[in-house]
């Protein structure tokens, strides 16, 4: 789930940059190029996919998800869990930690971190509402009194997608956080509410600034951080014992090949080729598709670089504010979404490395992609009528009103927002404003540095958002993103109602392929028609990086490559 998720946040372009200092140009890295910071590296509150890439190094969940494998396969934990169903609304998911696994000081990592992490995630006055809705399905974890590696999660609902999403969140230690283990007393179910306990220790956990001092909470992942330079730069090392190392032939989830992994950020995509040609970066992920033709046409540059791609699981969106006056009624944001001209974009902004859907489920994924509908059409005439449905009325300088309850005239003149500086978020709000254009309706743009955008997504100050979302085939939960519960940063469309809420959580837990792919059909069909936004394309991961680093393999899962599998030629021969 969390890598589901990282894509639906707002990423930061870093201003100082115009050209990147080199850090690490040792044989033993792997040097990546970031088109922005990370922002924030508290385990807990993960907000851009650099920094979920970054948490994955230093941390590790219970489970991890495997596109080789099509199924999450274990981490910490020794096996996939066992899974006893309780009468017919409840399961009770055990898991077994790995014997080998430990802190760095040695201590083992036991069920009562699982507990404390849990407990955590629900402490109330700490910014954790994502993790609230991803596993609000947990109601209670229950240690085993004969095995402190041992213990089960007491789950509602009985979904497989459950057992999958039980796993995946970042395991804390205990130890360093509350080292009086002042909350041991205190049930999970009471963490939300404001006991002084729990206030205390809000107060202390805000305190550490782990945003912005990651190193002050102990990971149980093979990297350590060793150096950040906010908007420059970001080095991790490869710790010099990590618990994995005991086991004898390690599973591919274990593999941390590389001894330093050194991440640059360079915003402009120009710059970002000059360093990868010049041989200061490594490793280039989602490079513009125009970059990415123009290197591989060079022979000098096919001789040292390799041209890998993925198709993956991360869609371009148009999201629609609904709590917006404007935006409303359902024509009008259908007749929007007939101004968006999507194969003209993914021949102008991919190259044609791209594929339409008709919504949140990739194509490539058959059984549950409902081919019914039909792919989105560019047809200016078909947004004017439905625009006249919704009640707008074109007036003779082509523009258009509509009367309110107050009997004011009010104007439909909308804004669309994006991350600046992203090239294929800057072509479609083009196209898209053009499009409008030639129909009467004025469109601002508002291309906005990516912490203040976060910031009027909260505020409900955001007409039109254009994002991108990250999703993988193996769980369907979609409640952080469209259910009435989840937040406004998540939930940016403000869409939920109490029959697409129960559609959302019938998805989420049903275990009949059969029965879960009508619901996700349904799902698909309801988001067509209500349109709280509009997928324009799913992508295709783009990745150039230098033959020095061996075999680079790829994926559909984001970032598109698994750095931890990278054996570089120099360190393996």
């Amino acid at each position: 789930m969390k890598r589901i998720l990282a894509g639906l946040f707002l990423l930061l372009w870093s201003s100082l940059v115009g050209c990147s200092t080199t850090v690490s140009s040792a044989p033993d890295a792997v040097r990546i190029r970031w088109a922005r910071d990370p922002e924030n590296l508290d385990p807990l509150i993960v907000k851009t996919s650099g920094a979920l890439e970054v948490i994955s190094l230093l941390h590790c969940s219970l489970l991890q998800p495997s596109e080789a494998k099509g199924e999450y396969v274990p981490w910490l934990a020794q096996d996939f869990p066992q899974v006893t169903r309780i009468g017919d609304s409840l399961m009770q998911v055990t898991y077994q930690v790995r014997p080998e696994a430990t802190w760095d000081n040695g201590k083992p990592i036991l069920a009562s971190d699982v507990v404390f992490t849990l407990k955590v995630m629900h402490c109330a006055g700490l910014p954790t509402e994502l993790d609230q809705a991803r596993f609000g399905f947990v109601r209670d974890i229950l240690p085993d009194a004969n095995d402190p590696r041992r213990f089960s999660l007491l789950c509602r609902g009985q979904s497989i997608d459950f057992v999958r999403s039980s796993g995946d969140f970042s395991i804390l230690p205990e130890y360093a956080l509350d080292p009086e283990a002042t909350l041991r007393a205190i049930p999970v179910a009471a963490m939300g509410k404001p006991l002084p306990v729990v206030q205390a220790f809000a107060q202390r956990y805000l305190a550490g600034d782990f945003a912005r001092h990651p190193e002050r909470v102990p990971g149980s992942g093979p990297y350590q951080l060793e150096n950040w330079q906010p908007g420059r730069q970001l080095t991790l090392t490869r710790k010099p014992t990590w618990w994995a190392d005991r086991i004898s032939s390690p599973p591919p989830q274990l593999w941390a090949y590389p001894h330093r992994i050194n991440y640059q950020i360079i915003p402009e995509a120009a710059t970002a080729v000059l360093a990868l040609r010049r041989g200061d970066i490594d490793l280039y992920p989602l490079i513009p598709a125009t970059e990415f033709a123009r290197l591989q046409q060079s022979p000098s540059d096919r001789e040292r670089l390799q041209f890998l791609t993925a198709d993956s699981y991360e869609c371009l969106t148009a999201n629609f504010n609904m709590r917006n006056s404007l935006l409303q009624d359902q024509l009008t944001r259908q007749a929007l979404s007939y101004l968006f001209n999507v194969p003209a974009l993914i021949k102008a902004s991919q190259l044609g490395h791209a594929y339409p859907s008709v919504g949140l489920i990739s194509p490539s994924v058959k059984q549950y992609y409902n081919d019914s509908l039909p792919l989105p059409t560019h047809s200016p005439d078909q947004a004017v009528r439905l625009l006249q449905q919704a009640g707008w009325q074109r007036q003779p300088d082509r523009s258009w009103v509509k009367p309110s309850a107050s009997g004011t005239k009010q104007p439909l003149r909308l804004s669309i927002s994006y991350r600046a500086g992203e090239p294929s978020f800057e072509t479609t709000a083009l196209q898209f404003q053009a499009a409008a254009a030639t129909i009467g309706i004025p469109i601002d743009l508002r291309p906005t540095e990516a912490s203040l955008l976060s910031q009027q997504v909260l505020q409900g100050k955001v007409q039109i958002l254009l994002r991108n979302m990250h999703g993988q085939p193996f769980a369907y939960d979609f409640t952080p993103i469209l259910h009435s519960q989840s937040t406004d940063l998540y939930n940016a469309s403000g869409f939920g109602t109490p029959s697409s809420d129960r559609l959302i959580e019938d998805i989420a837990q049903e275990n009949s392929p059969q029965r879960k792919a009508q619901l996700l059909r349904k799902f698909q069909r309801l988001i067509y028609e209500e349109r709280p936004l509009t997928v324009l394309y799913f992508l295709q991961y783009r990745i150039a990086a230098a033959r020095r680093l061996g075999k680079v393999p790829v994926s559909g899962l984001m970032p598109g490559y698994v750095v931890t599998s990278i054996r570089l030629d120099s360190v393996a021969n």
